[in-house]
């Protein structure tokens, strides 16, 4: 066997490595270390940086079987697209867990104050 083919070999034996790591991360990762399946907005942000970071490395397997418009519309839809719309809705999560917050204070001063 060549160096070439040893060298593909081992990146390709990497790819494997490293999707399977990143799914595992991405799904599960949070749910091992917890006992309470609370989410936080750090944990959701880790998992979609996972997420992103798992589309380009798919892109990437794409490419090594041969399909480049596939490792294209992976990259650009897949890690690209979807990883802005899901970090778009977490900031807006983020906003209105806030407003939430202040909403329920407004509330209970009113509260307090009519008694």
């Amino acid at each position: 066997m060549d160096t070439l083919n040893l060298f593909k070999w081992i990146f390709d034996l990497s790819l494997v490595i490293g999707l399977l790591w990143l799914a595992w991360q991405a799904l599960l990762g949070s749910q091992v270390d917890k006992e309470v399946n609370e989410e936080t907005s750090e944990e959701l942000f880790r998992a979609i940086v996972l997420f992103i970071a798992f589309g380009l490395l798919m892109s990437l397997v794409w490419v090594r079987l041969g399909a480049p418009d596939v490792a294209l519309a992976e990259a650009s839809i897949g890690a690209g697209l979807t990883g802005a719309l899901l970090l778009s809705a977490l900031a807006r999560l983020k906003g209105r867990g806030k407003n939430q917050t202040d909403m329920n204070n407004e509330s209970d001063h009113e509260f307090k104050r009519h008694q």
